[in-house]
């Protein structure tokens, strides 16, 4: 009994310490104004459901750019467009890093993808090259013009088929498979799912990625007190690994394949895909190629990220079209 009233007394004194210290360091910091932070949870707790709100009324009492304290870490929130075109466009450079999740250091996505590295380093750069140009390109744009047409009528003809059956329509399943195949098309020249998934078992690639977006997007408190993210309290690291894990299997699955048939096929005139790409770049300063691990990593946070864009873009089309007016669910 003694020797738990100790701990509680030391572990309540360690709290009370770093708080203080971090109250200190702040004030010698010359941080903007904001609200008096609370001890280990900061202003978490002013949140509340509606982060959004709760931030404008915040600036309504400190000011357009306030300081917070997100559990033990120090954010700056600027909350008017001319704080926000400063950030933005005048020091854009001094700005340009940012808070890396602790979710992204499973398999080192940190350290590959071009979504976390700093615009500093020599992979990023190789990277944002290789995509700017074989990826987002307005002449690539316009190559896969007809596949983008040829996905959406795929989707207006299936939900003109359920219609007509009577049959309910789950508008964000088919939003979503309709842009994971966009971009398989893309990538791998494949489809990862299909649209009429009434009769066959449902793809475990894509069940795999719904949950992959739904356990990222949880809030982790690793990222809020870096200092216990070793502990990885609520397991969402380990979640994380376990589905990247399976993600980064089905993709090299999918690289072995590509790279049997580009041997089965040496020396003959092929439509290249994204992975061609990758596969065949060459640095022109040193003639190395992307590691394993960063064409993963690359393929892996494009196919995660890009999918709910690629979903919403369908969404609209679709609406434009007057076939189906829906809101994503």
């Amino acid at each position: 009994m003694e020797l738990l009233l100790f701990c509680t007394v030391v572990l309540i004194l360690i709290i009370s310490s770093v708080y203080l210290l971090g109250l200190l360091a702040d004030s010698r910091r010359n941080l903007p104004p904001g609200p008096r932070p609370l001890p280990l949870v900061g202003s978490l707790l002013s949140l509340g459901a509606l982060p959004h709100r709760s931030l404008a009324r915040l600036a309504e009492r400190h000011g357009p750019i306030m300081a917070l304290r997100l559990g033990t870490v120090t954010t700056i929130v600027a909350s008017s467009p001319d704080a926000a075109r400063d950030i933005l466009q005048r020091h854009d450079a001094a700005f340009s890093g940012r808070t890396i999740p602790d979710g992204t250091h499973v398999f080192g996505h940190n350290t590959h993808s071009m979504g976390w590295l700093p615009a500093s380093s020599p992979r990023w750069r190789a990277l944002r090259k290789v995509c700017s140009g074989e990826l987002f390109a307005p002449h690539r744009l316009d190559m896969h013009q007809s596949l983008r047409r040829e996905k959406v009528q795929q989707l207006v003809s299936h939900v003109t088929q359920l219609a007509q059956e009577g049959t309910p329509i789950r508008v964000g399943r088919l939003g979503f498979t309709t842009a994971l195949n966009l971009l398989s098309s893309t990538i791998f020249s494949t489809e990862l799912a299909v649209l009429d998934d009434r009769h066959v078992k449902p793809s475990d690639f894509k069940a795999m990625l719904a949950e992959l977006n739904i356990t990222v997007g949880l809030p982790n408190l690793s990222d809020f007190i870096p200092e216990v993210a070793w502990l990885d309290l609520q397991g969402l690291r380990r979640r994380i690994e376990g589905l990247f894990t399976r993600l980064h299997a089905m993709i090299g699955e999918r690289i072995e394949s590509q790279m049997r048939d580009r041997a089965a096929a040496a020396g003959e005139p092929t439509k290249k895909n994204f992975l061609d790409v990758l596969l065949d770049y060459r640095n022109t300063d040193d003639d190395q190629g992307f590691e394993r691990q960063t064409v993963l990593s690359l393929i892996s946070v494009y196919i995660f990220q890009l999918t709910y864009v690629r979903y919403m873009h369908v969404i609209r089309t679709c609406s434009a079209l007057g076939r189906i007016q829906a809101q994503p669910q």
